[in-house]
């Protein structure tokens, strides 16, 4: 099997996190090399915790984090990444580095009301209430991707967990990344 970044994007509380840890669950119950890189434990190691949440710092902290992703896939490790990432040109830009041909993006397409009820931390209270600035869905845009378009689109607030964790071990067999 070869290497390949799954992308995961969406707003926050969409389910990036939720699908792709039970991808990892079973990728890694079947043994399989697999890495799982996301957006709040990077935030909190020293590969980005020096950066803030305007575009720049997004765009930064998302570079590295592809940057690490190009080296783990092309040593034949599937990763999956969990990022809100939420600008077209800085997905493009991941894709780049990356490389077209490793890198997978998948939607977590969930409506903005839907993720503000399922935020168990209270960051969209806080971001409502303008204690959180650039915050993503409320004062910062999420551009539906287009360029690149999403590889694989989950409607997280009308399919189960299952079924959407089927649906993304599908594609990946699809695509020959797991047999």
């Amino acid at each position: 099997m070869k290497g390949a970044t799954i992308w995961f994007t969406g707003l926050p509380c969409s389910g990036k996190t939720t699908v792709a840890d039970r991808v990892y669950e079973i990728l890694k119950e079947k043994e399989y090399k697999v890495e799982r890189l996301d957006g709040d434990i990077i935030r909190k190691s020293p590969i980005s915790r020096d950066l803030g949440f305007t575009k720049e710092d997004r765009r930064k902290n998302l570079e590295r984090v592809a940057f690490i992703a190009k080296l783990l896939s092309r040593n034949d490790v599937l990763v999956l990444a969990t990022f809100v990432s939420p600008y077209n040109e800085i997905r493009r830009d991941i894709q780049n580095i990356i490389g077209p041909e490793r890198f997978h993006l998948v939607w977590t397409r969930c409506p903005l009301e839907v993720c503000i009820q399922r935020d168990v931390k209270g960051m969209y209270k806080k971001a409502l209430n303008g204690e959180i600035e650039n915050f993503t869905g409320i004062d910062d845009p999420f551009e539906e991707p287009t360029d690149p378009a999403a590889d694989l689109i989950l409607d997280t607030d009308k399919e189960s967990l299952d079924k959407s964790v089927e649906k993304v071990l599908a594609y990946m067999k699809r695509r020959g990344l797991i047999e």
